[in-house]
């Protein structure tokens, strides 16, 4: 899959664009050169060509290699901080600031993938107290044995005092290249493939205390998407709606312009908070109280502060947000892909909403009435003609929020990863990327379902 010069292009939360119905897109649109078309392509389930895999049980932690770390018995087994391994300053390019830290590590055994891979996206759960911070580090193996070199997949806090959370660029070897929160290969037209993969985690500290972050899960998932600009259609096959609470983005713009410019870029962490609350957790009174009083769904400022990227500046990194929903009381996230609008009937069946991730242009999508390079909304069940009911924080109001979309749009717009853009320039798609929070606890119908996409 060619990638932008920046990820920013694909992962900028509903653009300004959206937020004011779209009007400079369609007029774009309007003048753009013919686009050809392409026939939908038949092709090995999108399943087949996804690899979830994590650790997170207590036998998982004692696994791998530590030095300093181990491993956290109880109801949600974890990783922390049993002795300093050793210690480091850490300049936080944000800041200025220069602090020391004290540190352990931890490396997981080498997973082999199910899937040779294009694109790798690490994703993890964790507990960081005042005084503490990670470090999420990727390796990849090529299938000449050979590999990558370590790659920083975030340096991460559920706060803002000790570091500014942060991803990291410029990072390549020649034969792969980290845009922002993905790991992708440079030459995926000729053949260069990621076979296996390790991660690596760093717990900070301050020094001479006590305090550890806890990490309950980490993992990545592998995929090799084909390069399409069309998908197959699927079948419908359920007709439920979920009650998932309904936020807007724009009512937010302005506010907070340091997150990204305010609300009208907030999709990712306004949906991200749909889900949080739809699952009965949400910050308390002391969590909201450095919002300025009075303004609407202070909630949805809290969760754009806390999913920021310092580095790429936006709210719009994925596994930050996935990190930012696992900080509340007994929940699981993950960044994954599903394969067809079937994998998403199968989670809304079991009552796990989805958060999604697609580009396109206005006449693209009946009704949405805007355009934007990368988008989140969130999809909470399918009508009686199986289109898509989704939360499109694009909206006018939280009342606006709740959409039906034609399901053979919606479905392309999110699966494919090839596009054209309103001048008829080729950019790319998510290829079915999305974002799944559920309770560290769940159900055993919802367990069953989240074990079949190799998420447990």
């Amino acid at each position: 899959m060619n990638r932008p010069t920046s990820r920013r292009t694909v992962l900028t939360a509903a653009l300004a664009a959206a937020a004011t119905v779209g009007t400079a897109s369609s007029a774009a649109s309007a003048n753009a050169a013919p686009r050809p078309t392409a026939p939908p392509t038949a092709h090995p389930t999108d399943a087949s060509r996804v690899d979830n895999h994590s650790w997170h049980t207590y036998l998982d932690w004692r696994g791998g290699s530590g030095t300093g770390t181990h491993a956290v018995a109880g109801p949600r087994p974890g990783l922390a901080i049993r002795r300093a391994e050793g210690r480091t300053d850490y300049t936080d390019p944000h800041t200025g600031r220069t602090a020391t830290w004290e540190y352990a590590t931890w490396t997981s055994p080498v997973h082999r993938s199910a899937v040779p891979a294009t694109e790798m996206i690490a994703s993890w759960n964790a507990h960081t107290p005042e005084g503490t911070w990670i470090q999420v580090e990727l390796q990849g193996r090529y299938a000449d044995a050979t590999w990558t070199p370590w790659y920083v997949m975030g340096r991460w806090a559920s706060g803002d005092g000790d570091i500014r959370r942060t991803s990291v660029d410029d990072q390549t070897d020649g034969r792969s290249s980290v845009w922002t929160d993905t790991l992708s290969v440079d030459d995926a037209a000729g053949g260069t493939r990621l076979v296996a993969h390790r991660l690596r985690l760093t717990l900070h500290r301050t020094p001479g205390t006590r305090r550890t972050p806890t990490v309950w899960r980490v993992g990545a998932m592998a995929s090799d998407i084909p390069d399409r600009f069309t998908v197959p259609a699927s079948t419908p096959g359920l007709v439920h709606e979920l009650a998932v609470p309904r936020y807007s983005q724009n009512i937010h713009a302005g506010q907070y312009p340091e997150y990204d410019n305010g609300g009208e870029a907030w999709c990712s962490p306004t949906s991200s908070q749909m889900i949080i609350e739809y699952w009965g957790r949400r910050p308390t009174a002391e969590d909201l109280a450095w919002v300025e009083p009075g303004l609407p769904d202070p909630q949805v400022c809290h969760a754009a502060r806390f999913t920021y990227d310092y580095q790429y500046e936006g709210c719009g990194n994925w596994p930050f947000n996935a990190a930012y929903a696992a900080t509340y009381d007994g929940m699981s996230s993950v960044v994954t892909r599903l394969g067809s609008l079937t994998d998403l009937e199968t989670l809304i069946r079991a009552g796990i909403p989805v958060i999604t991730s697609q580009s396109f242009l206005k006449e693209e999508l009946t009704g949405a009435g805007y355009g934007t390079s990368g988008h989140l909304m969130t999809v909470i069940g399918f009508t009686a003609d199986g289109d898509v009911i989704a939360n499109d924080p694009a909206s006018p109001s939280n009342e606006a929020v709740r959409r039906v979309y034609r399901r053979r749009e919606w479905e392309n717009i999110w699966l494919r990863t090839k596009r054209y853009d309103a001048n008829g320039k080729v950019r790319s798609g998510t290829g079915g990327v999305c974002y799944l929070y559920w309770p560290a606890k769940p159900a055993p119908s919802q367990r069953r379902v989240l074990k079949s996409f190799g998420l447990l």
